[in-house]
């Protein structure tokens, strides 16, 4: 017997995630390759205040469609 369902997995990255995870809710969005947005570049996070974490890691950015936000970037402090 077969099962419906296939064996092949599709990797995806976490923002492909978000970006199904915000399809399923009706907003139409796209995730950017890594470091290719100019907000991306720019520094997170100011080191003049004390809950500013030293270390942050890109995650990358989503384009949103149809939103009054045009992109959204994912990073983690840590």
């Amino acid at each position: 017997m077969h099962d419906s369902e296939s064996d092949m997995s599709h990797p995806t990255n976490k923002n492909e995630e978000y970006c199904l995870s915000l399809k399923k809710i009706g907003i139409d969005a796209e995730a950017k390759p890594l470091d290719t947005d100019e907000a991306e570049k720019e520094n997170y996070y100011s080191k003049y205040f004390a809950n500013s974490p030293a270390m942050v890691t890109n995650h990358g950015v989503i384009t949103l469609k149809g939103s009054n936000i045009d992109e959204v970037q994912i990073i983690q402090r840590g």
